[in-house]
């Protein structure tokens, strides 16, 4: 990580005076916080957090001024689908921002440790944004509903919703038969 890690901290720590250097295999351990703050944070998710926001605020400036010109067919769809990326934007935000926000206080105020407590829930949520955006597409948007759905029957419920998989080989094999 182009030396963003926490080593020289570690090597350098008074209490590490054995001959080998023992680590705890723990995030905030191995990982310099001011990575995860300044590059991680700073460089990579709030900017195009914030640039993503601006863009939908635009975005749904530009629908309502359109749906005021009485283009109600063609907007209303286009409004609905910005609405569905808007809530993943949401959901997005609402998952990660608590993670980078521990990181922040653990970072700019090293008196005031975040409970482990926290910290975990805030890991569940980040991760559980991953989860989150399939089932927001697939009940906000139809064609992501239908896919979602034969693939949900298809291969977790391994049912054959069209009934035109071969049950056994190819399809040739079947024929030859």
């Amino acid at each position: 990580m182009f030396g963003w890690n926490n080593l020289q901290r570690l090597l350098n720590n008074n209490t590490l005076i054995t001959e080998e250097l023992v680590v705890t295999c723990e995030f905030e351990t191995v990982i310099s916080m001011d990575y995860m703050v300044y590059f991680n944070f700073f460089g990579w998710v709030l900017p195009p957090l914030l640039l993503m926001l601006a863009i939908y605020i635009e975005i749904f400036y530009m629908i309502h001024k359109q749906l005021d010109k009485k283009v109600k067919r063609y907007f209303g769809k286009e409004l609905k689908l910005a609405k569905s990326l808007a809530l993943v934007l949401f959901l997005f935000a609402v998952s990660w921002l608590p993670l980078h926000i521990l990181n922040c206080i653990s970072l700019f105020i090293p008196d005031c440790k975040p409970s482990m407590y926290l910290i975990y829930i805030a890991i569940i949520l980040s991760h559980g944004n991953s989860a989150v955006n399939p089932i927001v597409y697939a009940f906000r948007i139809k064609k992501f509903r239908t896919a979602f759905l034969k693939i949900w029957k298809q291969y977790i419920l391994c049912q054959d919703p069209i009934g035109r998989l071969p049950q056994r080989g190819s399809q040739r094999a079947q024929s030859n038969s």
